[in-house]
């Protein structure tokens, strides 16, 4: 794309995303189309908000982005795939944090974070542990009662050995002194699925990903990873309520690209994706998977991961999870 056609696609911006013509008038151009990675299966909620992202920004400028899913090993091969990409702006990386804070402590991998160079965060939400919509505990002192009595006899689904959740869950039931038996799946829905038919007690996942059976009254969720209690799940309690607020651990959801883009093309990318970001079509999808829109440009970003990084590697240490292969 040219200059005078990018001046043009930004003449025809609406009033709903001001911020984007200027960064992309300035003659800032990229040779190749934009493709957004995203390290995991569609459907989720990581492949909604990046297409709903790709969409808003490609349309209002004219300049093509395609999502790529590029799926498998905990979403660290399609994030691998991008740290070894040029770093031209034109390949980017939208993940939820597994692959950038847990994954790297429990998984041998060809990449590193520092190859990955933060760009922005849309907002995060907590894990949660669930009962089904029949059990009898109502509350969370209730499930913190029953899985006292009943040590290690309580089964909680995740979606892998060393994932966000199960080292989310790890630093909330070691805080309270709880001890339940982790069941390893293969991605939220699966574990969602094998919880709603039974096979395990409690559902451990995203907030985001139980939402569906929490508003259709499958799941009461009850114990939150997060400091405060949720407006979206009634009956759950937040990790202030529960007395450890420092044992926070959120899933969020970012942008990153391979280190060294030029600074140019990364703040056109930074500019137009942050005015996507602020359009009402996108704060509903937010609001609409439970998500608390928080957007934290590249500083902020980096500090938070280096902050969790460090905090999850010594869950894995205390837990004493091996490496994997």
């Amino acid at each position: 794309m040219n200059r005078r056609s990018l001046l043009l696609a930004g003449a025809a911006l609406p009033l709903a995303a001001p911020a984007i013509a200027p960064a992309w008038g300035q003659g800032v151009g990229f040779e190749r189309p934009i493709r957004i990675i995203v390290p995991i299966a569609p459907g989720g909620g990581t492949d909604v908000f990046a297409r709903l992202l790709a969409e808003i920004v490609g349309s209002q400028l004219g300049q093509p982005i395609v999502v790529e899913n590029r799926p498998g090993a905990s979403s660290t091969i399609g994030t691998q795939f991008v740290a070894e990409q040029r770093p031209d702006g034109t390949t980017l990386l939208f993940t939820a944090n597994s692959p950038i804070t847990a994954a790297p402590h429990v998984m041998t991998l060809r990449y590193g974070v520092d190859q990955l160079e933060p760009m922005f965060m849309v907002g995060h939400t907590g894990f949660t542990l669930c009962v089904r919509q029949d059990s009898p505990i109502r509350d969370a002192q209730s499930l913190i009662a029953h899985m006292r009595a009943n040590p290690g006899r309580v089964t909680y689904g995740t979606d892998g050995v060393g994932g966000n959740m199960h080292l989310a869950g790890e630093r909330v039931l070691r805080r309270l002194n709880l001890d339940a038996t982790m069941v390893p799946f293969q991605g939220a829905a699966q574990t969602l699925t094998a919880f709603t038919g039974g096979h395990i007690d409690l559902y451990g996942g995203s907030i985001a990903v139980a939402m569906p059976a929490i508003r259709d009254g499958r799941a009461r969720c009850l114990l939150l990873t997060q400091v405060e209690d949720h407006p979206e799940v009634p009956g759950g309690a937040g990790l202030r309520t529960l007395g450890i607020p420092e044992e926070e651990t959120l899933i969020w959801w970012g942008m990153l690209a391979p280190r060294g883009v030029p600074a140019d093309r990364m703040a056109a990318l930074q500019s137009a994706f942050q005015a996507a970001w602020r359009t009402e079509r996108f704060q509903q999808q937010l609001a609409r998977s439970g998500v608390t829109p928080q957007f934290r440009g590249p500083d902020e970003m980096r500090a938070f991961i280096a902050q969790e990084y460090a905090a999850l590697g010594r869950v894995v240490q205390q837990v004493g999870i091996e490496r994997q292969r």
